[in-house]
């Protein structure tokens, strides 16, 4: 009920303060590590396995070749296929989800063709026979080792000097394979180079595994790993 008296002038009323809008909210982008893998730890048939599996069916005639006929066209373009198919099954596996048969079998695969590929150069003299028993041997010993560490709840995973240590095995097969890279220099360089990086890698790994102190209470892992 208003108090004003009869005839007194109305007093004006106070201007109100703009009221400013509130933008909508933007909605939350789904987070990428939010996304739902298609494949759990446990899985074994997965599009990244098959890839894997058939790398290392198509290397074994990749091999035969490689030691029966040496540098060809041929063999350097089945040798760049499966160069190339090392990097496929990794993008396959973190895009569908990563699992413990693939952790097992893609650097089995990789060390497969990369061995393998050695051998076969020296099986034909194309390169001399201590290179090739300085990576295999590096190879095993590092698998041993890293054996070993698991047990004692130590895990050393691949880094990416062991990732550049396969891509460097790799380029140093397929130099010596290519047709016009004749020179025995050229050869020698490409193989001793790809010995360097995989005795690097491998003080590298052993290095920490001196220096890692096993966590309690954590599981042992006893899977080699790439690298």
């Amino acid at each position: 009920m208003s108090t004003t008296a009869p005839g007194a002038p109305i007093p004006p009323e106070r201007p109100r303060a703009p009221v400013t809008p509130v933008p909508d909210a933007p909605s939350p982008s789904p987070s990428p590590a939010a996304r739902v893998l298609r494949f759990g730890e446990g899985a074994l048939a997965t599009p990244a396995n098959a890839i894997t599996v058939a790398r290392l069916l198509l290397a074994i005639p990749t091999l035969v070749l490689i030691e029966d006929r040496g540098a060809s066209w041929l063999t350097v373009g089945l040798w760049f296929v499966l160069s190339c198919t090392d990097g496929v099954d990794g993008w396959v596996a973190r895009r569908d989800g990563t699992t413990r048969s693939g952790a097992f079998l893609d650097p089995l695969a990789d060390k497969f063709l990369c061995v393998g590929g050695f051998v076969a150069l020296a099986a034909r003299n194309s390169v001399s026979f201590l290179p090739v028993l300085l990576i295999a041997g590096r190879e095993v010993a590092i698998s041993a080792y890293r054996t070993a560490a698991g047990r004692r709840g130590i895990s050393l995973p691949a880094r990416q000097l062991g990732k550049w240590k396969t891509v460097v095995q790799l380029v140093a097969v397929g130099v010596v394979i290519l047709p016009p890279v004749r020179e025995q220099w050229v050869h020698d360089l490409a193989v001793w180079a790809a010995v360097a990086i995989t005795l690097l890698s491998a003080l590298d790994i052993v290095r920490r595994g001196w220096r890692a102190t096993p966590m309690p209470g954590t599981a042992p892992g006893p899977g080699p790993g790439p690298g």
